[in-house]
């Protein structure tokens, strides 16, 4: 299996305990009690911090729901293994383990539904879609520049068929993706775009 890493930023290690906790906090209260759950003030009574600190980070609750995705689902980073199925295949099973995790639904659902409100919001919301499907753009043009893509793909329309299968799967379905389904989801895929 290929080195799949999420990218974490760098900081100060009493910042990263804060940003932890809070971000922590987030991801426990929607597994646990849904979007409606996360105020400021329950996350800053269960990361036990106070709601000032959080606002300085994060402004709006929008901010904090982007942040809290993006440990869960954030930007990957995947080696050239030398062919696009490989790292296809790494890209979906990266997404899948963190679609398995517990209230992943609940906080994509949140964010598809803010990401229909306009102005800064939607903008913010925009700006997460475009670095984490990042990856995937990138090695659909290193498949394009290697030959096993072939050159006239629309590397925005294939980057999207990669990930609404997995999302479709279980956002609507309501079922949770697994193995099988990512490796057939790979075939597909690998074989619409070579």
């Amino acid at each position: 299996m290929a080195d799949v890493r999420v990218e974490r930023r760098p900081g100060r290690p009493r910042e990263e305990r804060f940003t932890g906790a809070v971000l922590s906090a987030v991801l426990d209260l929607v597994a646990e009690q849904g979007l409606a759950a996360v105020t400021m003030e329950a996350v800053a009574a269960r990361a036990g911090v106070s709601k000032p600190a959080i606002y300085r980070r994060w402004p709006g609750k929008h901010d904090l729901f982007i942040a809290a995705a993006e440990t869960r689902i954030g930007t990957l980073s995947v080696p050239d293994l030398g062919d696009f199925r490989a790292e296809l295949r790494a890209v979906l099973d990266a997404r899948l383990r963190a679609y398995q995790m517990p209230g992943t639904a609940q906080l994509l659902a949140g964010l598809i539904s803010a990401s229909q409100e306009g102005g800064e919001v939607r903008v913010a919301y925009q700006r997460y879609t475009t670095r984490i499907m990042s990856e995937t753009r990138k090695i659909l043009e290193r498949g394009i520049a290697r030959g096993d893509v072939r050159a006239g793909v629309d590397v925005r329309a294939a980057a999207t068929l990669v990930a609404a299968p997995m999302i479709f799967r279980l956002m609507i379905e309501q079922e949770l993706p697994d193995e099988r389904f990512a490796a057939d989801l790979a075939d597909m895929l690998a074989r619409a775009v070579a």
